[in-house]
């Protein structure tokens, strides 16, 4: 049986102005563990902004978002834009701030948000092709907003799931390593760190989605 091929779309590096590294290595680690392979992807423009993550402040500098996804990806990332279906068979986002700055605004503008253009042509481009979709922690408010119909779960934040429903999507509670599957329209989301949880409790989270996937693949 040939090895499953997963993309997988890193919003930067750094929890709070891009992707959250324990869940991006958790999914990449899930999938190697299921015999699969995977090839990293992020858009290749500047981030929203740069945080110090030991202080919280914000810096006075620019980074770029491919650039930075390099660091977790031990350089072998590629521009978003390349993204192709017909090369993958499932696409899978990881958390992060980065997803709600970087990829789309909702972190700043909510529901009204606007989207980076090569993560939203590459969900249109996955769900056109029946691609099966994962996405943790905040990135389902991603696909609500570029898909509007599915159920997805951020975990059990009211004004995070008001949010996605306002959107169009259907939002259900649930714990941190809890998946949702929505087999009509082939998404399946956790929650991970929208919880105040642990590591392990992460790694669950993004191995059942991986292992979901896997499923829905066949």
């Amino acid at each position: 049986m040939n090895a499953k091929k997963f993309a997988v779309v890193l919003a930067g590096c750094g929890v709070y102005d891009g992707a959250e590294i324990q869940e991006a290595v958790a999914t990449m680690l899930a999938i190697d563990r299921a015999n699969g392979t995977y090839q990293c992807f992020a858009p290749d423009e500047n981030q929203y902004h740069v945080i110090n993550h030991l202080t919280g402040e914000v810096k006075s500098e620019t980074r770029n978002v491919l650039e930075e996804a390099a660091r977790i990806a031990r350089g072998n990332v590629l521009p978003l834009a390349n993204f192709e279906p017909k090369d993958f068979d499932a696409l899978i986002f990881p958390g992060g701030f980065g997803v709600a700055k970087n990829l789309c605004t909702f972190a700043i503008d909510g529901p009204n948000c606007k989207l980076n253009v090569d993560a939203e042509t590459a969900i249109n481009k996955a769900y056109e092709h029946k691609m099966p979709i994962g996405a943790l922690c905040i990135s389902p408010v991603l696909i609500a907003k570029v898909l509007g119909k599915s159920m997805l779960t951020i975990g059990s934040d009211e004004g995070t799931a008001n949010a996605i429903e306002s959107l169009g999507a259907k939002h259900k509670n649930s714990e941190g390593s809890d998946i949702v599957i929505d087999i009509e329209n082939r998404i399946i989301t956790s929650p991970c760190y929208m919880h105040d949880t642990t590591i392990g409790v992460v790694a669950n989270g993004a191995e059942n989605v991986i292992d979901a996937l896997l499923k829905m693949m066949d």
